[in-house]
């Protein structure tokens, strides 16, 4: 199965511009991996070369390399991903800039379960043990 997953709030807390802190993302990531699913991120980062108004007030012009620091940390964490803000196999049959998969998990999709640590963070993000559990009661894991 292919697998959407946000970056920021679900695999590490929100701390944009920089990665965030471990949220327990990475046990459950490597596990749907190695039960044969694959990853594709799709996050609101990318990378910014060139400065100027965003034309938000409440975002700040900041320039960096945001998607590349979140593909890093799959990387350092030794998780693949089959695609980054695409999925590879939707080329074939449409041009729709939505990355595909038939399941996605978000800090912002409703119904994602979500929990608070102040000692991690002010704002919610995915809570992984949940998480963890819904994919195992419903077949996710056979390895």
């Amino acid at each position: 199965m292919d697998i959407v997953v946000d970056f920021d709030g679900t695999c590490v807390s929100h701390e944009f511009p920089i990665v965030g802190k471990e949220i327990g993302a990475v046990k459950v990531l490597k596990k749907l991996v190695k039960n044969g699913h694959r990853l594709i991120l799709f996050t609101m980062r990318s990378d910014r070369a060139v400065g100027g108004n965003t034309g938000d007030p409440t975002i700040s012009d900041v320039t960096g390399m945001f998607l590349t620091d979140a593909v890093n940390w799959f990387n350092k964490n030794k998780i693949p991903l089959y695609g980054v803000q695409t999925n590879p196999t939707q080329k074939n049959w449409t041009t729709s800039p939505k990355a595909y998969g038939q399941l996605i998990i978000d800090d912002a999709a409703l119904g994602c379960p979500l929990k608070q640590d102040l000692s991690i963070s002010e704002r919610l993000f995915v809570d992984w043990r949940k998480v963890e559990n819904y994919l195992k009661v419903n077949g996710f894991f056979k390895k």
